[in-house]
C-alpha cells in the first residue's frame, strides 16, 4: 500500500492537530511553518536561549500543546520544515495532474541564504491563520503605533514590550490576552477600549444562550483576564477607542471618544491621553493568498470571507484542506478540530472512524460561536467619518483619503485597478494585505456599488489574489530550485 504525502502548511493549533492526525491516518507528513518553533500566534513560543522556567504559567494549554508537539516532531514518518515560507502554489494541468506544486524558501525571513525548493504532495492542508485588522485613523502610521497581535507576538516570542505607557483599542475578545501579554512582560497598560456599545455586546453573546455552555473554558481564561486587570487597575471601557493619534517622529499622545453604536462620535466627548505605544485590532483578515493560488473557493459570513469547506474540511479543489482561521475565526480549540479532521482525510484515514464524531462536534461548537463573536463586535458603519483628508489608507505608499476620493469620483477611474494604479493603494510591499480590506470597503461606500465579486464557485478577486503570496528576491526566483528529500530531482525550469 503506496503512503501518501501530506504537507501541512501552518504549525499553529491547527496545522499542529493536522499533522499528528495525519501521521496517526499513516500518512508521511511534511510540517511547514515560517517560525523557529511550531505553535502560531497562540502557543508562540520564546528562542531556545531564553526559554521560560515555567511556560504553562505564559500560556492556555500548555502542557497539552507541548506534549502534542514533541509527538509531531519526533515522529518519524515527519519531517519539520522551520523557516520555511511557501511563496507559490502551482496548480495540476493535464501534464502534471495531481494536487498543487508547493514552492518554498527555506532559511530566515530576512537572511541572505534562502534557497528554493518544491514539493509535490498527495494532500494539501492549509492552516496559515490570520492576522490583524486595523482601520485606519489619523496618525496611524506613526512609529509606536502596533497592530495587536505584534505588539503580543513581541511579547511572547521575543519579552520586548512597545512601550512603557500603552493604550489598546479596538474591538473584540482579543485585545484581553493581548493587554495581559503586556502586562506580564513589563508594560504599563492604561486602559483597554472595546468599541462596541454594552447594548452590542449584549445582544450578540445572549443571543441563544444556552449554546455557551459548551464554551465554559472561554468562561474561565476571561475571568482570568478580568482578574488580571483589576490586580493591575486597568480599566476596561466599552463604547470608545482611539480616533487619532499624534507626535512629533512617534507617537506622544492618542485621542479617544466615546461612540454610538454605530461608531459615530459623540461630540464633546474627545480625551486626550500621554502614550508612547498603541495597539490596535479590529477583528481578523484571513490569509487567503496559499487558498486562493490553489484554487479555493471562498464563502461570504456577517465576519468577512473565508474558505469553503466541507463537512471533511475539503475545499472545492481536489485533495487540498482547509483548517483555522482561514475557515473562520473560532478560537484555538475549534481549529485544532478542524485540523484534526482534514489531517485524517487528507492521510487517508477512515472517513467513518468513531473518533471523528467528537471532533465534528468541536468543530460545529467552533462556528457557532464564530457567528456569535461576529454578532458582538461587528464592525460599526459610521468609522469612515474618523477620517480626515490627509488621513494615510495606504502606509506602504503614503495613499491618502483625499486622493482615494478623487480617484472613486471619476467614473473612468473608479474601476478598482484603475483606483489601484492611480492612487497606488496597495502597490507597496505588503501588496494590500493591510489596506485591501480597507480601500474595497471605502471604494463600495464613495461609489454605491458593491465589491467586485467573483462568479459563482470561482475564486475571488481583490487583495488575497496574486502568483507570489510571500516576498522572494529576484537573485532566489532566478536560481535553480535546490533538491529536497522530498523531491530527490527537481523540476525543471
Amino acid at each position: 500500500m503506496t503512503v501518501r504525502h501530506v504537507v501541512v502548511v501552518g504549525a499553529g493549533p491547527a496545522g499542529l492537530a493536522a499533522a499528528e492526525a495525519a501521521l496517526g491516518a499513516g500518512a508521511r507528513v511534511t510540517l511547514i511553518d515560517s517560525a523557529d518553533q511550531p505553535g502560531g500566534q497562540y502557543h508562540r513560543m520564546l528562542p531556545e536561549a531564553y526559554d521560560a522556567a515555567r511556560p504553562e504559567r505564559l500560556q492556555h494549554g500548555w502542557r497539552a500543546f507541548d506534549r502534542r508537539r514533541r509527538r509531531v516532531l519526533a515522529h518519524p514518518r515527519c519531517t519539520w520544515w522551520s523557516q520555511t515560507s511557501v511563496w507559490a502554489l502551482e496548480r495540476p494541468d493535464a501534464a502534471r495532474p495531481g494536487v498543487s506544486r508547493v514552492h518554498v524558501l527555506r532559511g530566515p525571513a530576512d537572511g541572505g541564504g534562502r534557497h528554493r525548493a518544491t514539493v509535490d504532495p498527495d494532500a494539501l492542508v492549509l492552516a496559515v491563520g490570520a492576522h490583524d485588522r486595523v482601520l485606519p485613523f489619523p496618525g496611524w502610521e506613526l512609529p509606536g503605533v502596533f497592530t495587536a497581535g505584534a505588539a503580543q507576538a513581541l511579547a511572547k516570542g521575543e519579552r520586548v514590550v512597545v512601550g512603557d505607557r500603552v493604550v489598546i483599542a479596538g474591538t473584540g475578545p482579543f485585545l484581553l490576552p493581548v493587554a495581559a501579554s503586556l502586562l506580564e512582560a513589563g508594560s504599563r497598560v492604561l486602559e483597554v477600549l472595546e468599541a462596541n456599545t454594552p447594548g452590542t455586546l449584549a445582544r450578540g453573546w445572549s443571543q441563544r444562550p444556552w449554546q455557551l455552555a459548551v464554551q465554559a473554558h472561554k468562561t474561565g481564561e476571561l475571568a482570568e483576564y478580568a482578574a488580571l486587570l483589576i490586580r493591575h487597575r486597568v480599566p476596561y471601557r466599552m463604547s470608545r477607542t482611539v480616533i487619532e493619534a499624534r507626535g512629533d517622529g512617534r507617537v506622544e499622545e492618542v485621542v479617544t471618544a466615546r461612540l454610538h453604536a454605530d461608531w459615530s462620535v459623540v461630540p464633546g466627548s474627545e480625551r486626550t491621553t500621554a502614550v508612547d505605544a498603541v495597539c490596535a485590532a479590529h477583528g481578523f483578515s484571513p490569509q487567503l493568498e496559499l487558498p486562493l493560488a490553489a484554487g479555493c473557493a471562498l464563502r461570504r459570513t456577517p465576519g468577512g470571507e473565508f474558505v469553503d469547506v466541507d463537512d471533511d474540511q475539503r475545499t472545492s479543489c481536489p485533495d487540498v484542506y482547509a483548517a483555522g482561521e482561514i475557515t473562520g475565526v473560532a478560537g484555538a480549540p475549534a481549529a485544532r478540530s478542524e485540523g484534526a479532521l482534514a489531517g485524517w482525510h487528507a492521510g487517508g484515514g477512515d472517513p467513518a472512524a468513531p473518533a471523528l464524531r467528537p471532533l465534528r462536534r468541536g468543530r460545529d461548537q467552533g462556528r457557532a460561536f464564530a457567528e456569535r463573536l461576529a454578532r458582538a463586535h461587528p464592525i460599526g458603519v459610521a468609522w469612515p467619518r474618523w477620517l480626515r483628508p490627509e488621513t494615510v489608507i495606504c502606509r506602504c505608499e503614503e495613499a491618502d483619503y483625499a486622493s482615494l476620493c478623487r480617484a472613486l469620483t471619476d467614473e473612468a477611474s473608479a474601476a478598482a485597478r484603475v483606483t489601484k494604479l492611480q492612487t497606488r493603494a496597495g502597490l507597496g510591499p505588503c501588496q494590500a494585505r493591510i489596506c485591501g480590506p480597507t480601500v474595497a470597503e471605502l471604494s463600495a461606500r464613495l461609489t454605491g456599488r458593491p465589491a467586485e465579486r467573483p462568479a459563482e464557485g470561482l475564486p475571488a478577486p481583490g487583495p488575497h489574489h496574486r502568483p507570489i503570496a510571500q516576498p522572494i528576491r529576484l537573485g532566489e526566483l532566478a536560481a535553480a530550485p535546490e533538491p529536497s528529500p522530498e523531491n530527490p530531482t527537481p523540476p525543471s525550469r
